[in-house]
């Protein structure tokens, strides 16, 4: 499964053909791959879906797995904005859990294409 959408939707739960909440998991996908191109990974020009045709492929690009991490990101970005916790500790810990990735993917993201200033 490299469909964004598809491998989002298996993670939240929700089966590949049960398309009721399509639109609104779109909508956070494209939010989580706004964040992750602002941290520098993707398409430079940006990246949105509209359906489950795009892949983990069109947007990472091919055999890149020091990004993997992006897809844990997204998904606990989904899972904040479209199926948060009910208590506060459990949404406090999603929380630090997607900060967590955005920081490592920042790392990683410099590590590969850092440019000295000088």
């Amino acid at each position: 499964m490299d469909s964004i959408l598809e491998s989002v939707k298996k993670v939240l739960g929700i089966a590949a053909d049960y398309t009721a909440f399509d639109t609104d998991i779109i909508m956070h996908i494209n939010t989580a791959l706004n964040v992750v191109t602002d941290l520098g990974v993707g398409p430079a020009e940006g990246y949105a879906i509209e359906d489950a045709a795009p892949t983990w492929e069109d947007f990472l690009g091919a055999n890149n797995p020091k990004f993997n991490s992006v897809k844990t990101y997204v998904y606990l970005r989904v899972r904040y904005l479209f199926d948060p916790p009910t208590t506060s500790f459990a949404l406090e810990a999603l929380k630090e859990q997607y900060k967590e990735q955005e920081w490592r993917i920042n790392v990683r993201r410099e590590d590969e294409s850092w440019v000295s200033p000088s």
